[in-house]
């Protein structure tokens, strides 16, 4: 049974607006890019992008489960092609490389899958040299954002800001010495959970995800 807490956020879209009035200093930006870790990190970089004037894009993020206990991971692959290894794992574990080709295989079918449901076989947007905002709806562990900060750093940006609504407090903190800032809008203690401080925390479909990409694009070009 999940404990009793006053929910900080009725749902992804207020959780978004107030993640944006603490990012309103990079409103008005020409170098600054939202991405979104699908797909509940979506509508809420959406109401980041919007607020911002930004161009929002999805950053997909599949881990890569180590053979048999598939929940612990031992590499990740990201959008634009980064896969990363975790080579102590792999070692401690004897996974071959058969073993790894094989669930790469399935994981990047996954991630092209994706891919083209969102993104209508647009590329990922050239980010070098650029202000990247990640979001997602909250950090738990950060697991997989951990693997989208390290993924992105490939891709040479020129700064890397992790943003999230809500999320445990050595959480947020585990990351100030990974990325250039770390904005964390509500850190409860005790956490427990992402989704017991929302009032409303909906599973966000493909469809969806596809629908506030399409909107916020067509939001851009109309503006220019």
């Amino acid at each position: 049974m999940s404990p009793r807490v006053e929910p900080r956020f009725r749902d992804r879209t207020e959780a978004g607006r107030a993640l944006a009035a603490n990012l309103a200093r990079y409103a008005g930006r020409s170098d600054v890019t939202v991405l979104a870790l699908p797909r509940g990190g979506v509508p809420v970089a959406y109401e980041v992008a919007r607020a911002l004037g930004a161009p929002l894009d999805v950053f997909l993020v599949r881990k890569l489960g180590l053979p048999g206990h598939e929940e612990f991971a031992m590499g990740a692959i990201a959008s634009g092609g980064v896969r990363l290894l975790n080579d102590d794992v792999v070692r401690h574990y004897s996974v071959s490389g058969a073993e790894i080709d094989a669930v790469i295989a399935v994981e990047e079918r996954e991630l092209e899958r994706r891919e083209r449901t969102y993104r209508d076989g647009r590329p990922l947007p050239a980010i070098e040299g650029r202000t990247v905002i990640l979001v997602d709806d909250g950090l738990a562990t950060g697991a997989s954002m951990q693997a989208a900060v390290l993924a992105l750093g490939e891709q040479s940006p020129g700064k890397i800001i992790v943003a999230v609504p809500v999320a445990a407090a050595e959480t947020c903190d585990e990351f100030r010495s990974h990325v250039d800032e770390i904005v964390c809008v509500e850190t409860p203690d005790p956490f427990y959970a992402v989704g017991i401080w929302y009032e409303d925390f909906g599973q966000t479909t493909d469809q969806e995800v596809h629908d506030l990409l399409s909107a916020a694009r067509g939001t851009r070009q109309s503006e220019t």
